[in-house]
């Protein structure tokens, strides 16, 4: 499996040549171990390929290469024992993919009671420290996950620093349509074309009329069938007319993508002015569905968090565009929201489709999902021009409060979610600007605050962790 599907490891197990020579039964006993690592990263979605045991410098060259054009994310790092970095050091200076060491011992208990047997299964950590010595020595990057092989949260770790290596590679060549210009007047994501592709990220802009010839290829079939299937997915609180034309606006949305291979993309509400034209409805609910199967999307013609949201979908799946609209200073919170877009694989139980006046232009009212956010650990994640054309990427783990904490039942038919960061909203807000914060950004389900500030590193860019 190479990185444009699933996130891929390479896994590499680090071994010592002496020990073949003089102890060359030793070997075998490390069997188990290894196909336990595998199993235990692919149960948690990550496709492995491994490559064999390395001593030497020939067979560190030839595994890196067999890895690399494999098209894992990153190299995986197993000390087995002991194992010379002088070896390794040249094929890891030489690739661009990112490194994590996952420094496990077979045994959980190496107390007063251990035997000295175990000390040849159980000693790679200090060839950890000698590799992790020399790849900082020589400036090259890495992450690092120790703990025992059976810590659920140690395995947890490491595939989520795969996933930060396959957002990384994501964004590294995310390609981005855009409907209509940026909002005129927002500056904080306006980014010049030469910028956005030193990131890798390139964008295609296009018009209301290409739009418009998508929609009139739309079959009134394909919009029956997708009627029937969002039946099966949501409630579908409106009436029939109104999702049948957001459902064929949206399909001929979905056409561009498709056919143009995007990653990500953006609409300006504003192109929307007319009732009289085919594309005559803001595609809130596709720009919903999109985010569901990993095709990113910002507001506004902001190309540069569209291609962020894609990257995180891809690798994490539970993330979504989404703005600080208000703060909570009696509640010590963030309500977070935007005009209609949210992906439902951050919903909270079954979302809604219901009509939604549109107030902004002379379009039809659009159909849009609505829902709360599931209530748990996440990320909020942002990403900042800043001065010289540099880049921060923001990540501030928060709390997503519970769904019951909208006691107004109007709220309901909004896109919502309350957050609550580690430190108080004040703070948080202050330091949040004083790092560039825009006013676009995602938010990415579960306890990934590690995993997210990987991927800033991975893709280049520097990070700032608000905690």
């Amino acid at each position: 499996m190479t990185a444009s599907g699933c996130p891929s490891a390479g896994l590499l197990p680090f071994y010592l040549k002496l020990y073949d020579e003089v102890l060359p039964e030793c070997r075998a006993g490390f069997d188990g171990f290894l196909e336990q690592t595998v199993a235990a990263l692919e149960a948690r979605g990550i496709a492995v390929t491994r490559a064999p045991v390395c001593c030497t410098a020939a067979e560190f060259g030839a595994a890196v290469a067999r890895l690399e054009q494999a098209g894992a994310d990153c190299i995986v790092t197993l000390h087995l024992a002991y194992a010379l970095s002088l070896e390794a050091i040249e094929a890891f200076c030489r690739t661009r993919l990112p490194v994590i060491i996952l420094d496990i011992t077979m045994d959980a208990d190496f107390g007063r009671g251990a035997s000295p047997e175990r000390i040849l299964y159980n000693h790679g950590v200090h060839g950890v420290m000698d590799f992790a010595c020399m790849l900082r020595r020589r400036r090259r990057a890495f992450e690092i996950v120790a703990g025992h092989a059976d810590d659920t949260r140690v395995l947890d770790r490491a595939a989520g620093l795969v996933r930060a290596a396959h957002a990384a590679r994501r964004m590294a060549a995310a390609r981005v349509l855009r409907v209509g210009p940026a909002f005129e007047g927002m500056g904080d994501f306006a980014v010049r074309e030469d910028v956005l592709a030193a990131l890798g990220v390139r964008a295609d802009e296009i018009g209301i009329a290409a739009l418009d010839r998508a929609v009139q290829e739309v079959g009134e079939a394909a919009v029956a069938q997708e009627i029937a299937r969002d039946r099966e997915r949501f409630a579908c609180e409106l009436a029939e007319d109104v999702h049948a034309r957001s459902v064929r606006v949206g399909l001929g949305l979905r056409r561009l993508i498709d056919e143009g291979g995007y990653d990500a993309h953006s609409v300006n509400f504003r192109l929307f002015d007319r009732g009289d034209r085919p594309a005559h409805t803001m595609p809130f609910l596709e720009i919903s569905k999109a985010m569901g199967r990993g095709i990113g999307y910002a507001g506004e013609g902001d190309v540069l968090t569209a291609a962020l949201v894609g990257a995180l979908a891809r690798a994490f799946g539970a993330v979504t565009f989404t703005e600080i609209f208000c703060p909570d200073w009696a509640g010590n919170s963030l309500f977070l929201s935007h005009m209609g877009e949210i992906s439902p694989a951050v919903a909270a139980g079954k979302p809604r489709v219901i009509e939604k006046p549109f107030r902004f232009g002379g379009g039809l009212n659009p159909a849009v999902l609505t829902c709360a956010v599931q209530p748990g650990p996440a990320v909020f994640v942002n990403l900042a021009p800043g001065p010289v054309d540099s880049f921060t990427l923001i990540a501030a783990p928060v709390e997503v409060l519970a769904e019951d904490d909208a006691l107004d039942p109007a709220m309901r038919d909004t896109v919502r979610a309350w957050i609550r960061p580690r430190r108080d909203v004040a703070s948080f807000l202050e330091a949040y600007s004083r790092a560039g914060g825009t006013h676009h950004s995602a938010l990415v389900l579960g306890d990934v605050a590690e995993a997210v500030a990987a991927f800033g590193r991975f893709a280049g860019v520097a990070v700032e962790e608000i905690r």
